[in-house]
């Protein structure tokens, strides 16, 4: 049997197990599929870079459907999607000698794996599958994929910046958990009420990363604003996503929702917020949980800011989020009032498909009159088509920036943090001044 294939069947039955056994079983039988990835002794090729080109090495993975993963992540990572997305690149075409088809094969499936293990443990701690009850899996090595660029698991622990503000950690806890969450207070403020940013980090980050990577605390000194970071914690969610897809996570009072809620109140109440510009912003599953928080507590956010996010109540369950990511979108319960809502999405992002997009202005800008589209290009970065919906007394209700050939990254973000794309445009900045039209 060649490598590939056996690779192939042993992940496959890992996966048949894992869906389907306990805790136990399943690590053993995953452990076992992936020795075939362990170096041998004398120096066994190691994954390389795979060049950019044409085919994959066949047979597909009939598990993962074929789809390329994240381009812009920090090498060893997982993508901070909601789903499990293989990072497998296409392979240059023409004959392989067998040195370089091993190769590409081992490197196929740790990017498989690196990046569909994380987010699929994490739906079952969450849902469990096929009916089973959910349960928690122990963390196991994968060989070759810890310790990368010196991070274990992903985004985290990356410190930001040094401001002359305060950048200080807090705690929330009610009757659905127990969130921390790192605060911004710029140094301009004495006391005098300010705007307030609640912004939700995608899978595998942490307030640190996402403060770093967005610069948001850098506009906080310049606009004067406070800005929240509520943090996902690994008790909830392994891979640290938000849980948007759970039923009981789009409830309002209760769950996630009650607790980001509790978050903002709780910043409200110990600092000079000005309550009618307070909003709420997130990237992919934190994009996602910032239209459940927009939909759910409309009195207290007044706009919100989606990147690579997902509609409100697009999916109840993992198999429909798979489903919702591909952009197919089942019955969904209605969301109310349109909201006041920017999205920013890349039309190369195999993460969430592009048209989760287009479906969150459909329900944000249900009332508006006019639509305006602006295309344009960053200086030496990435084109892109901005399209402004109006009321009929010219007030935006809802802007879309569709980015020409970026993938699954915050737009302009700094590449100190992860999952960030700095060919532009600056979605942070462009979000502060969407923001601001709605006080």
């Amino acid at each position: 049997m060649k490598l590939n294939d056996k690779l192939f069947a042993n992940m496959r039955a890992a996966t048949k197990t894992l869906m389907g056994q306990g805790p136990k079983s399943a690590t053993s039988v995953i452990q076992d599929a992936l020795k075939v990835l362990t170096p041998h002794k004398g120096g066994a090729a190691q994954p390389t870079a795979a060049p950019s080109g044409a085919r994959e090495i066949t047979p597909p993975m009939p598990s993962l459907n074929g789809a390329h993963g994240f381009s812009q992540a920090r090498a060893g990572t997982a993508p901070p999607g909601p789903q499990p997305q293989p990072a497998s690149q296409p392979h240059a075409a023409g004959p392989l000698n067998h040195e370089q088809y091993v190769k590409n094969v081992v490197q196929d499936a740790t990017a498989a794996f690196n990046n569909l293990m994380p987010d699929l443990l994490a739906k079952l701690d969450r849902a469990g599958a096929n009916g089973h009850a959910a349960f928690k899996m122990p963390n196991f090595d994968i060989p070759g994929m810890n310790g990368m660029n010196g991070m274990q698991g992903g985004g985290t622990s990356t410190p930001a910046e040094a401001l002359p503000g305060k950048f200080t950690d807090g705690s929330f806890t009610n009757a659905a958990g127990t969130r921390t969450y790192k605060l911004y207070v710029p140094s301009s403020y004495t006391g005098q009420p300010m705007p307030l940013v609640v912004m939700l980090h995608g899978c595998t980050q942490d307030p640190d990363d996402f403060a770093t990577g967005t610069q948001m605390n850098v506009l906080a000194e310049e606009m004067q604003c406070l800005v929240v970071y509520p943090a996902q914690s690994m008790q909830a969610n392994s891979s640290r996503c938000w849980n948007w897809f759970n039923a009981v996570d789009q409830q309002r009072g209760q769950g996630e929702p009650s607790i980001i809620a509790g978050i903002t109140e709780t910043v409200m109440h110990n600092h000079a917020v000005d309550a009618s510009q307070v909003y709420v912003a997130g990237l992919s599953a934190g994009g996602a949980m910032a239209t459940i928080m927009g939909t759910l507590y409309p009195e207290l956010y007044a706009a919100v800011g989606v990147h690579s996010g997902l509609p409100f109540a697009s999916a109840h369950d993992l198999p429909s989020a798979l489903a919702a990511m591909k952009g197919n979108f089942g019955p969904q319960r209605a969301s109310g009032k349109s909201i006041p809502i920017i999205v920013f999405h890349g039309d190369k992002d195999t993460t969430v498909h592009p048209v989760n997009g287009d479906e969150l202005i459909k329900r944000g800008a249900h009332s508006v009159m006019q639509e305006i589209i602006e295309p344009g290009r960053v200086p030496d970065g990435h084109a892109y088509t901005r399209t402004v919906h109006q009321t009929v007394n010219g007030t935006p209700q809802a802007e879309q920036w569709l980015i020409h050939g970026a993938g699954h990254a915050w737009s302009g973000g700094s590449a100190r943090g992860s999952y960030t794309d700095g060919k532009g445009p600056d979605a942070s900045r462009e979000m502060m001044r969407f923001f601001q039209t709605k006080r």
